[in-house]
């Protein structure tokens, strides 16, 4: 059960206790912050395990009865409804116990179920044979609901590593009636079936995908408490009501809109209160927006499309002269052009030299010029080869005969 890039032959090979920056080794990555901290008596540790299914997907504590230590990323078969089943460890040590107290579980629960053991080759073949029947069981479900006319989707069908327990979740409106439903599926699938109804944020967690930011669904990585989210918290943000911006694969609203609403809210605090409307000379001010990074007031005047930033001072005062029943000239709206004087380009004549167009284009024609003088010159040393040879032999001046001369 290695990590499938570091391949180091170890649980979560690469060492980082599961955060391993691909995100491949676990959908609902975890790390232990109190992992290397001592522990004063032994006897006082945490002998609770966290232990995730179906990649991470559901979450649940049992006891760690036995005496083996178990490591992050192991896979152990533990107490199922009526047989066992497998899971990976996800949690182990001190921060457990800080999991529990956030979730509300008490770790002296009597009815919390037991570790066994580690998973032996035999659970882990039993426990891939019955996870492969989830997507044809997904598959008949939803038809047997379709056909006795149930208001209700099955988003996801998780079978126990034994096969003896199937939980069947579902999305419904309101409350289904499916008592006959459990009927069919006891028989159908031959196993105890157990219905639970998610919502559609659920769901998207346990589909999965990408959202608009290019990164994994917070739901179905780290993202386990929803929060409501409502209309209002955009609306701190000056953010436009665009449904389908604001919307996320759920088709709810994005969770990561609550991300930064307390930083909104609390720099909104110093902006003036009740003074949506102010009174000039010219009419009634009505308020905008407000731009917190810049500390402005955005009004519109009737009977016009332009907006006039205000400071928050200016707002102030406009407010108190208002209630005194003294009313302004104008609005002394700030200038947002930028006094800054405009940098200059250096130019680097100096350092790499100056080149323009024209030098260019003189170099092309003297190359052409080159070009085609060389293209001449090929052709009469082609011509001055073909000659014959005697006559080259004519031009030479004529040579004296060699060995002894001749008698008169």
């Amino acid at each position: 059960m290695s990590c499938v890039n570091c391949g180091t032959g170890t649980p979560k090979g690469c060492k980082s206790n599961g955060g391993c920056n691909t995100g491949g080794c676990n959908r609902m990555n975890t790390h232990d912050w109190l992992r290397n901290l001592p522990i004063a008596e032994l006897g006082s540790s945490c002998h609770v395990i966290e232990v995730s299914f179906s990649n991470g997907s559901r979450k649940d504590f049992f006891r760690n009865t036995t005496l083996q230590h178990f490591e992050k990323g192991e896979m152990i078969t533990v107490e199922g409804v009526s047989g066992f089943d497998v899971g990976e460890v996800s949690l182990t040590g001190e921060i457990v116990r800080l999991q529990m107290k956030k979730r509300g579980v008490k770790e002296e629960n009597p009815e919390m179920k037991k570790v066994l053991r580690r998973s032996s080759d035999r659970d882990i073949d039993v426990w891939k044979q019955n996870k492969a029947r989830e997507p044809e069981a997904i598959i008949r479900s939803r038809a047997i609901a379709r056909q006795l006319k149930l208001d209700m989707k099955i988003s996801q069908v998780e079978m126990q590593a034994d096969g003896r327990k199937a939980t069947f979740y579902y999305i419904a409106d309101g409350r289904v009636d499916f008592r006959e439903l459990i009927k069919v599926y006891a028989s159908e699938f031959r196993v105890k079936v157990e219905m639970r109804q998610i919502g559609a944020r659920q769901e998207s967690a346990k589909v999965g995908g990408i959202g608009s930011c290019g990164r994994e669904l917070c739901c179905s990585t780290w993202l386990t408490d929803f929060k409501s989210v409502n209309t209002a918290a955009a609306r701190y943000q000056n953010l436009s009501i665009n449904q389908t911006k604001l919307s996320g694969q759920c088709g709810r609203l994005k969770c990561c809109l609550n991300y930064e609403l307390d930083t909104y809210l609390d720099a909104l605090q110093h902006f003036p209160d009740n003074c949506d409307m102010i009174q000039v000379a010219k009419g009634t001010a009505t308020l905008i927006k407000k731009d917190i990074f810049k500390d402005l007031m955005w009004y519109v005047l009737p009977d016009s499309n332009k907006l006039y930033p205000i400071t928050i001072e200016r707002v102030r005062k406009i407010k108190s002269l208002n209630q005194q029943g003294t009313i302004p000239e104008e609005l002394e709206a700030v200038d947002l052009t930028s006094t800054k004087p405009k940098e200059v380009e250096h130019e680097f004549v100096d350092v790499v030299g100056h080149i323009s167009l024209r030098s260019l284009e003189k170099a092309d024609k003297k190359r052409k010029q080159n070009d085609q003088q060389k293209q001449r010159q090929q052709p009469n040393q082609q011509k001055g080869q073909q000659r014959n040879p005697n006559q080259q032999n004519q031009h030479r001046p004529p040579q004296k005969p060699k060995g002894n001369k001749p008698n008169n």
